[in-house]
């Protein structure tokens, strides 16, 4: 980075659309950062779309996050160029639907590749730079999910507990760096994100099949995560807002609560005996009383 621009270079995965665009727009009203902002190569006519063209303090770049020659040619850029990434942010991700028979290996994978393995490499690819800096942050996009499962997310779940878990090591790794770790954990948005889901060629047969066994999991949850979607409080904007704020600590917090629903279940989580958290839980389910009957 040239000495006498001192802005800090923030990386943005997944930036094009959602929570990871809505991040990208409130920071370039910041003119503290160099933000790169990446999307998959098929996807970057959408900053075209919104009115985003590249400038001196804007770089948009082709990533497959799964894909670690563009990984490497990403950050081999930033340090030749930028002195390094000082803010990494992993967003990119996506949601597969399925209830855990409805999930082979191949898709098992892609599902943690993508949520879990990639962020792990570019943590790992930034990480040198930081500890030579002695500063850093790592702002890793959870969710709710990654706290509490439901049924037809299995395997989103499992991704996010697995980032989770990493990042909560991570935090007491780095520390001695000065580097700072979050997870920001969001809930349901108000956003059209549920029309992203994924499902599996067997989530989608059974989606469709009243005769599947499954037919009532997916046929009750579907709809109702839906509606409760349409009615958070909590758009993408809002959740971008305290990406930020976490970016401006200095000692930002381990978890940080990404809407309202969230608080809601980490102190319903905390305080209810285990055995009454699950079945309370269990018995809110959406038509629970006729899952099992097919």
């Amino acid at each position: 980075m040239n000495h006498r621009d001192q802005k800090q270079v923030v990386l943005i995965t997944g930036a094009s659309r959602g929570l990871g665009l809505s991040i990208l727009k409130l920071l370039l009203k910041d003119n503290s950062f160099h933000i790169i902002a990446t999307a998959r190569p098929e996807s970057l006519h959408r900053f075209k779309e919104e009115g985003l063209a590249e400038s001196e303090h804007l770089w948009l770049r082709p990533l497959d996050v799964l894909v670690k020659t563009e990984r490497d040619t990403l950050f081999k850029e930033a340090e030749d160029k930028l002195d390094g990434i000082d803010i990494l942010i992993n967003n990119a991700g996506y949601m597969l639907r399925a209830v855990v028979e409805h999930v082979g290996e191949i898709e098992r994978f892609k599902q943690m590749d993508t949520n879990f393995r990639a962020p792990m490499a570019l943590i790992r690819r930034a990480l040198p730079t930081m500890r030579r800096k002695r500063s850093g942050k790592i702002i890793n996009i959870s969710s709710v999910g990654g706290m509490m499962a439901m049924p037809t997310m299995s395997v989103y779940s499992a991704s996010k507990f697995a980032l989770e878990g990493a990042s909560e090591a991570l935090w007491y790794e780095v520390r001695p760096w000065n580097i700072k770790v979050t997870l920001i954990q969001p809930g349901f948005i108000n956003s059209n994100s549920y029309h992203n889901v994924k499902l599996t060629r067997e989530s989608r047969r059974a989606k469709e099949d009243k005769s599947d066994p499954y037919y009532p999991h997916y046929s009750s949850m579907i709809p109702f995560i839906e509606r409760i979607m349409k009615l958070s409080p909590d758009g993408p904007e809002r959740v971008a807002k305290k990406v930020l704020r976490v970016i401006r600590q200095k000692n930002p917090p381990l978890r940080v609560a990404g809407t309202v629903d969230a608080r809601f279940f980490y102190v319903l989580r905390r305080l209810l005996p285990r055995w009454i958290y699950h079945n309370a839980l269990y018995y809110s389910l959406p038509k629970i009383l006729r899952w099992g009957k097919n």
